[in-house]
């Protein structure tokens, strides 16, 4: 099987905390499990197949999908979109649709989060080495911090929705990748739409979206796991018509001991976040805005992140550690829906 671009190198987790799928029973010979490569980790897709639909028009529109979302939103890759933009020079930037969705999404959530989430966050982002120039890690010194933190700030970013362009500041250097991941996960579901297929559960790297119901008439089933790379879970929820996003610390971090330092970097600091969360998983309509705000409530923490997502009725759980346990707070709209029959 043909692997994709790359967010990341081969077998990283693009995930800080990923989601399982429930047991499920044996299903129809109508139903089809298809999975590959993509963002530097793994797709994979349950569905039920209607008449004249087969699973290879399935996995290739899932894949092409995906590859297109690569091809406009990673970093790593030396020639996509996002990378000509963050070597451009000064001046107005084409995007292609994608893109430029995705980054006035991204731009709005900076705004309302007051700069919790910031998708010019890259200078930082590479600076802690958690960026596509991986090396040693060795934490930045407080002058390369603050040069990074020089070349941020969402404000700088303009857009221009009548050409569909962005304004490259000088030295912004945007990165996706707390959103372009979920994005992507919309835009495989919108492949399967358009195929006529109208149950599934598609996922990428632990972001999932479901539609209708399992080929056996019961609801999908998704797990959360427990943050501490046990692989055990934390709870099992039916998903129906919603996507699901998780954004936590224990897959992806460098250091140990006190010296460990989160992948997940609070723009208004330049530093990782170190506020006591574990994991924030948030359920959303769309898995774009789940991926998003999953990252915007991790740095905003437990008391800021919560208000925040009670304020705007979202769905989102929220793992803290403590001394000797997990600590666990749902939001009443996550209440609701993790109860779904």
């Amino acid at each position: 099987m043909a692997s994709s671009p790359s967010y990341a190198p081969r077998g990283t987790p693009a995930t800080a905390v990923s989601l399982a799928y429930g047991a499920m029973p044996a299903m129809p010979t109508a139903s089809a499990a298809l999975a590959g490569a993509t963002m530097g980790t793994t797709w994979s897709a349950r569905l039920a197949l209607p008449s004249g639909r087969t699973e290879a028009a399935a996995r290739h529109a899932i894949q092409a999908a995906l590859d297109e979302v690569v091809a406009q939103m990673s970093t790593w890759e030396p020639d996509s979109d996002i990378t000509r933009y963050n070597r451009a020079a000064t001046g107005w930037q084409t995007l292609p649709a994608g893109f430029f969705h995705v980054l006035s999404h991204a731009l709005a959530l900076a705004e309302d989060s007051g700069g919790a989430y910031d998708p010019t966050v890259g200078p930082l982002v590479n600076a802690w080495g958690f960026g596509p120039h991986q090396r040693a890690f060795e934490p930045p010194s407080p002058s390369a911090i603050e040069a990074a933190r020089a070349r941020c700030g969402w404000r700088r970013v303009q857009l221009d929705a009548q050409r569909q362009a962005a304004l490259q500041p000088g030295g912004a250097y945007l990165d996706l990748s707390s959103i372009a991941k979920g994005y992507g996960v919309d835009r495989a579901a919108m492949a399967l739409d358009a195929l006529g297929i109208t149950q599934y559960l598609v996922e990428v790297g632990g972001e999932l979206r479901a539609r209708g119901k399992r080929p056996d008439g019961q609801p999908w089933r998704v797990a959360i796991e427990v943050p501490d790379a046990s692989d055990d879970h934390a709870l099992a929820l039916p998903l129906r018509d919603h996507s699901i996003a998780t954004s936590g610390d224990y897959r992806r971090h460098a250091g140990s001991g006190d010296e460990r330092y989160a992948h997940t970097i609070d723009p208004r600091t330049g530093l990782p976040v170190r506020n006591g969360l574990a994991s924030v998983t948030v359920l959303h309509p769309g898995c774009m805005q789940a991926d998003a705000l999953a990252t915007a409530l991790t740095v905003l923490g437990e008391e800021e992140g919560l208000a925040y997502a009670r304020r705007h009725e979202l769905a989102a759980l929220f793992i803290l550690r403590e001394r000797d346990a997990w600590r666990v707070v749902a939001t009443p709209a996550f209440q609701a829906l993790a109860a779904i029959p």
